[in-house]
């Protein structure tokens, strides 16, 4: 019994480490009273990555540079900033990299647009080499035909194989 008991025990403890969580490094002293600014400041922080960790928003987390980052998505907002205001401030400063989803302009078409180019492109190559092989013989064989032996090169092969 104590080894079912074990079991189970080791079973919920990896479903509970592997189970995804929403990991907020937004640190108490960080949070403005004011609840609709604050949720303001969580929603244009959740659309800024972090320069350190790169993969995250600087909400989730917890590098020195993610904290500056949100004390100032906050300070600007207590100034009156709207949330595009605020995001173009920190993209005039860092550049359009701080952003976890890239704007639609022209120099970001390829990042857009480069995935159903290059799908595009493997279809119709695939398409292309499709139509261009030969047509399957009547007997619905796949293969191509094979020219049957010569009686010398038979022979030959009859030769070969006998000396094994």
């Amino acid at each position: 019994m104590k080894k079912n008991t074990l079991g189970a025990f080791l079973m919920l403890a990896a479903l509970v480490m592997l189970s995804p969580f929403q990991a907020m490094a937004v640190e108490p002293d960080e949070i403005l009273s004011d609840p609709k600014l604050e949720a303001r400041a969580r929603e244009v922080s959740v659309n800024l990555r972090c320069l350190v960790c790169q993969n995250q928003s600087i909400d989730d987390s917890n590098a020195a540079l993610a904290k500056d980052l949100r004390v100032l998505v906050r300070e600007r907002l207590t100034k009156g900033d709207t949330n595009e205001q605020v995001i173009s401030y920190i993209v005039d400063r860092f550049g359009e990299y701080v952003l976890l989803k890239p704007r639609m302009a022209l120099h970001t078409m390829v990042l857009w647009f480069g995935p159903l180019a290059l799908l595009l492109l493997a279809g119709g190559y695939f398409y292309m080499n499709l139509r261009a092989r030969p047509a399957a013989s009547v007997s619905g064989a796949s293969a191509p035909m094979v020219e049957a032996l010569s009686r010398e090169e038979q022979a030959a092969l009859d030769k070969l194989m006998d000396k094994d």
